[in-house]
């Protein structure tokens, strides 16, 4: 279980550390600082020009190819998902990563001597307390083409599940997990990035992996390896290289039977760390890999923000007493049954409206719209979405009856949940900016409760009824 009043936390002091980038060859210096609160993590490539900052986040993800790059204002930082796992596993929340290059450093391939440099130093509890974004609803997501599924649960707490199956003989089906992400330290941060022989070759022959010296990775032979290819890599390497009796390269020895599974699941704390904040939930992953990570993070991402869309957005009460009733609605409306979609007016301002509809099985629309299933059709949400923003431009003039609005616009509709007789929809419009020339721009959104059913952006104008 995850304290929700624990505070966030960052590293006490600054941390230098060096190595060589796993692709690029190049020796990388960062200095990892402590950060401010609500700050996340953030890179500063002090090698270029302005020392632009490259924030980690779902949105900033340029390439997942060989790992996970992130570009920002110019500059780009690449293989990020070994240092973020450390962060998460440990739970810092605030950090700034000075890095003099375009790759962060491979080390041993894991993250376990980021842990230990961060444990090293310590950290300092800030003011503010963790933000957490708590998965309510399971969240999934899906590849059918390569058998990837990734799925978050509600959970008080972290607990990750991970299961790779790559149909090969020697590496086999393997599951890893833990139950809370304090285990992180302990089970996960030392396991070791791998790939199959093949993948090592092609990465050679195009002239990448310049970092890679068989220190920092478990190669998994998966074909029949000559000796001429074996001496080839044992050249290319600088060390004698076999295969081991478990099927892989003698270049290192297993930390765990199941090394390459708790890789997956290291990498895929450090990639949901594109999320942009801790999260409390259980993730469930088959097969997994950078691109799907990133996806999956980008979902959740996209989840906080119609939660946050959705707590700001008032819940009225269809019982309140309304600014005008239907028969007041008709003194400024042309519209007349069957087509007035109105039937109360519950709040007004110079910038807003809110309008109700109830929706009855009565209506005339549903003896021929889907009878045996009645939905209330889209369109005629937006006719009611533009009736009660005429409401609101009509306000403007001294004399409404004399005036029609007309709607010159409609983008961005969307129609999310279906509305069937029994519900009252709640239209709120509010405008985008003044209204000029008797032109107005709203957004409108329709809401069945706390659901949001429509919403759409409007452009009308006012026009005075000839002869008046």
């Amino acid at each position: 279980m995850l304290d929700m009043n624990v505070k966030q936390r960052t590293i006490s002091s600054e941390i230098a550390i060096s190595g060589i980038g796993l692709h690029t060859g190049k020796i990388v210096n960062m200095t990892i600082k402590p950060a401010p609160e609500f700050h996340w993590y953030k890179f500063k490539r002090v090698d270029l020009a302005g020392a632009p900052v490259v924030a980690v986040d779902a949105d900033n993800v340029s390439d997942t190819s060989r790992g996970t790059t992130i570009s920002q204002n110019g500059a780009s930082v690449s293989t990020i998902e070994h240092l973020m796992a450390a962060f998460v596993g440990l739970q810092i929340d605030n950090i700034l990563i000075e890095i003099d290059g375009p790759e962060v450093p491979i080390l041993d391939g894991s993250s376990k001597i980021y842990v230990e440099k961060l444990l090293e130093i310590g950290f300092v509890d800030q003011e503010a307390d963790r933000d957490y974004y708590e998965i309510k609803d399971n969240i999934a997501y899906v590849e059918k083409d390569r058998k990837v599924e990734i799925i978050a649960m509600p959970l008080d707490g972290y607990r990750l599940t991970c299961m790779i199956d790559f149909n090969s003989p020697v590496l086999g089906s393997q599951h890893a997990a833990i139950s809370n992400i304090s285990e992180f330290k302990n089970e996960i941060s030392s396991s070791r990035t791998f790939c199959f022989l093949h993948e090592l070759e092609s990465l050679l022959n195009h002239d990448l992996i310049k970092g890679g010296d068989l220190s920092n990775a478990i190669v998994i032979v998966d074909k029949e390896v000559s000796k001429e290819e074996l001496d080839k890599l044992s050249g290319l390497f600088n060390k004698t290289v076999e295969v081991a009796h478990e099927g892989i390269l003698n270049n290192i020895q297993l930390r765990y039977q199941n090394e390459p599974a708790r890789h997956k699941l290291l990498d895929m704390i450090g990639d949901l760390a594109l999320v942009g904040r801790p999260l409390k939930g259980h993730i469930m992953a088959a097969r997994p890999g950078h691109a799907a990570n990133a996806a999956f993070a980008k979902k959740i991402k996209a989840q906080i923000k119609r939660d946050k869309n959705r707590k700001n957005m008032k819940v009225y009460d269809p019982n309140m007493t309304p600014v005008y009733d239907t028969v007041q609605i008709m003194n400024i409306l042309p519209h007349r049954q069957p087509f007035l979609m109105i039937d109360k007016i519950l709040e007004l301002s110079e910038t807003h409206v809110v309008g109700l509809k109830n929706v009855t099985m009565n209506e005339d629309l549903f003896m021929g719209h889907f009878p045996g299933a009645p939905v209330f059709p889209g369109v005629l949400q937006i006719e009611a979405m533009a009736q009660t923003g005429g409401v609101l431009v009509l306000n403007t003039v001294p004399d409404p009856e004399n005036w029609l609005t007309l709607f010159l616009k409609i983008e961005n509709a969307r129609f999310k949940n279906q509305v069937t007789p029994g519900d009252t929809i709640i239209f709120n419009c509010e405008l985008l900016e003044p209204i000029r020339r008797g032109i107005a721009r709203m957004k409108a959104v329709g809401m069945v409760g706390d659901r949001v059913v429509s919403e759409a952006e409007l452009m009308a104008q006012i026009v005075k009824v000839k002869g008046n």
